[in-house]
């Protein structure tokens, strides 16, 4: 077994209100409660985990999630119950596009798409949606990193597959990262993996170490050749 994607954590004020928007919207359980973090189950290995911080958030995000739709009536159905429980559009420059944007009570702004065949099956989640300057180069270090297959690409974009559940895709865009992502990935080794291997292995792949006010922690936190954060956990 390789490395494996583990959680899409979302920095919030108020946590347990996130993850009940969430967890609504995608009919999905709130599977753990504790003062550090709220976990809504997402597909059959990885969960949406909101945590508590502080700061604000201050930019639009480089990392959001894009909703699976599986027919034109539930097109129109989902964007109607995001904003019966609080969401609201947002106009981020995407012009007339088939799919809908939208912002959590939080600000977080996400996707609804069009029904597409490549996301049926797979979710509620089709895929989490990465900003970045070379989308074709920081797929190839998230392939080295996790092990999913570059699945598509083309000029301005690359998509990972995960087989059971959300993918991992790569957007091209011109503005540059300038604080700390609210939203970020974690990564695990498996049982009979070991942390510091998998770290130094990251390391040789492009990530670098990356302080985000983490203190003594059991986890490592990296940061990918575009600067994203993530956190390598302990082997499970």
């Amino acid at each position: 077994m390789t490395t494996r994607l583990t959680d899409v954590v979302v920095d919030s004020a108020d946590p347990a209100e996130s993850a009940e928007f969430w967890s609504g919207l995608l009919e999905r359980p709130v599977v753990d409660r504790t003062a550090d973090a709220v976990v809504v189950a997402l597909d059959g290995s990885a969960n949406l985990v909101f945590v508590p911080v502080a700061e604000p958030k201050v930019v639009p995000n480089r990392l959001h999630l894009d909703l699976v739709t599986t027919s034109p009536q539930h097109r129109e159905r989902l964007p109607a119950r995001a904003r019966e429980r609080g969401a609201v559009p947002v106009d981020i420059g995407q012009g007339a596009v088939p799919w809908e944007v939208l912002a959590d009570p939080a600000g977080n702004e996400f996707c609804v798409l069009e029904p597409r065949d490549e996301y049926l099956g797979i979710g509620p989640v089709a895929a989490v949606v990465v900003n970045a300057a070379d989308p074709v180069a920081l797929a190839g270090f998230w392939s080295h990193a996790t092990g999913l297959p570059v699945t598509r690409q083309g000029p301005g974009f690359a998509s990972l597959r995960r087989e059971d559940g959300f993918w991992l895709e790569f957007v091209q865009v011109t503005e540059p990262k300038v604080v700390k992502n609210r939203l970020h990935l974690d990564v695990a080794p498996p049982p009979d993996g070991d942390l510091v291997l998998e770290v130094a292995r990251l390391e040789a792949c492009g990530a670098v170490r990356a302080d985000v006010g983490q203190s003594v922690v059991p986890w490592v936190v990296l940061a990918d050749p575009e600067g994203n954060e993530f956190c390598v956990l302990t082997p499970r």
